[in-house]
């Protein structure tokens, strides 16, 4: 750690710092990229396939994207996003993805530094977040040049590292490595701090009293701990003009809420029977593994599982033939693999015994709870129950975001305060041109706690973030 993040993550810390980015994944990549000087252009010359985004570019010649109007150069874009900037850096970036075409970015990249704003990004993991946290065969849900962050391609980065994409999509270790090797390329090292755990955000005034008269509003004190080597923890906290939300929603995995979900035989995580192969613990003459869900992260396990021989119960409440399955929404050229989950699903309900060896699918079956002797009883769908042995459980329903760090978990900060917060259903509500919050200025919010789930997507959060705040800081083009 630079001797420049190590004081400012001194305990007595209180000259504040512009934007602290809490979580290190490719949303705070992406924005620790563009606050660290790097402004984007339109090259010279090119001509974008859009006719109406053409002639808006070229209302402006010379001027960086970050200095010009996101809302204006954003109306009328249309595709798969909610979130008009998202669409826009998209389209900047993949002109004719959409439409099969493989077209260079229009964007030429500059380097100024004298626009720079300090900034941290903390996060519990390597850069990449979460991403080190997927089992690294699993190939990715989009394609791999999706994947990728500004001014380096995922496919020129896996041509030199001579690896090569499988049917368009890269393996999340992969998508891991390049994450962690772009900060490193890009020279982001130095805004990075690895094993930051944030346990408090509050909005106050500075003890000195001096920052906040600087500040255009109050303060924000970030609270948390570094974790060591040995383990141990080493308090931190410092204060931010700007705080800026990239956890994304792999914090706290989801639960059934029943008896038994506690026991040491049970867990959340694929990670889990990653373990147990490797300790031995699981094996192919073992009692089968409970796999509960029906979404991709089921789907991996059981993938996973069935590559080492393991027997697989796969149980999940819905029906086999409901439309809302992910399965159908994918297409089966692209993702040949979860829709063999999906035929092995829709056959094991039609023929008995399973045609698939050591596989066995409970549709419309609802987990009642589990037993100390590693027994799982369930509700089928006449109502009866039914119980079977398994060496260990694997829930896999989704996950939640984690923001118990902030007062009241972020409720307040959702578009339905009613109702709990959901990336899907009830995101953080945020400004669309700017991802700051409509309720407390100064604190932003990237990814999917704004409701976008897909890394070509989040990047157009961070573009408007940091025009957002390159306009606070004051910075003007040269």
């Amino acid at each position: 750690m630079s001797s420049w993040r190590r004081d400012s993550l001194r305990a007595s810390s209180s000259e504040p710092l512009p934007v602290v980015i809490i979580g290190n994944g490719p949303s705070g990549i992406c924005l620790s990229y563009l606050l660290s000087g790097h402004i984007p252009y339109v090259k010279p010359g090119t001509i974008h396939p859009h006719p109406l985004l053409q002639r808006k570019l070229a209302e402006a010649p010379g001027v960086s994207i970050l200095d010009q109007d996101l809302e204006y150069l954003s109306e009328g874009l249309e595709g798969r996003s909610q979130s008009p900037v998202a669409l826009l850096f998209d389209a900047l970036l993949r002109p004719d993805t959409d439409f099969g075409g493989s077209m260079d970015s229009v964007l030429t990249w500059k380097r100024q530094k004298e626009r720079a704003v300090p900034h941290l990004v903390l996060g519990q993991n390597l850069p990449g977040g979460a991403w080190h946290s997927i089992e690294g065969s699993m190939v990715t849900l989009s394609q791999g040049q999706w994947m990728s962050l500004p001014d380096l391609q995922v496919k020129d980065w896996m041509r030199k590292k001579c690896r090569g994409l499988r049917n368009s999509r890269a393996t999340a270790g992969d998508i891991a490595h390049y994450y962690r090797d772009y900060v490193t390329k890009k020279d982001l090292s130095h805004n990075f701090v690895s094993g930051a755990v944030v346990t408090a955000v509050e909005q106050a005034e500075s003890e000195h009293g001096s920052p906040e008269a600087q500040a255009p509003h109050p303060l924000f004190l970030v609270k948390g701990y570094l974790t060591a080597k040995d383990k141990s923890h080493q308090p931190f906290s410092l204060w931010a003009r700007n705080v800026v939300l990239a956890t994304g929603t792999f914090d706290s995995p989801a639960r059934l809420g029943i008896p038994g979900e506690t026991l040491p035989f049970v867990h959340h995580e694929l990670s889990a029977l990653e373990a147990a192969l490797r300790a031995g613990t699981v094996n192919p003459n073992s009692d089968p593994v409970l796999i509960v869900g029906a979404g991709l992260s089921a789907a991996d396990a059981v993938l996973f599982a069935r590559h080492y021989n393991i027997q697989v119960i796969h149980a999940f409440r819905r029906s086999v033939h409901d439309p809302g399955l992910v399965f159908n929404q994918l297409p089966k050229m692209l993702y040949p693999e979860y829709h063999k989950v999906h035929q092995m699903m829709r056959d094991q309900s039609i023929l008995s015994p399973s045609p698939y060896e050591g596989y066995r699918s409970l549709p419309e079956h609802r987990p009642l709870f589990f037993k100390e002797d590693h027994q799982a009883v369930f509700q089928d769908p006449q109502g009866g129950q039914q119980l079977f042995g398994v060496s260990m459980v694997l829930v896999l329903i989704g996950s939640h975001p984690n923001l118990s760090y902030l007062p009241r978990a972020g409720a307040d900060l959702v578009i339905d305060p009613d109702q709990p917060l959901s990336p899907k259903r009830n995101p953080i509500d945020v400004d669309p041109f700017t991802h700051e919050s409509t309720h407390q200025d100064g604190l932003y919010a990237l990814g999917p706690l704004a409701g976008d789930n897909f890394v070509r997507f989040v990047q157009g959060g961070a573009l408007a973030a940091a025009s957002s705040l390159l306009r606070k800081e004051t910075r003007k083009p040269p």
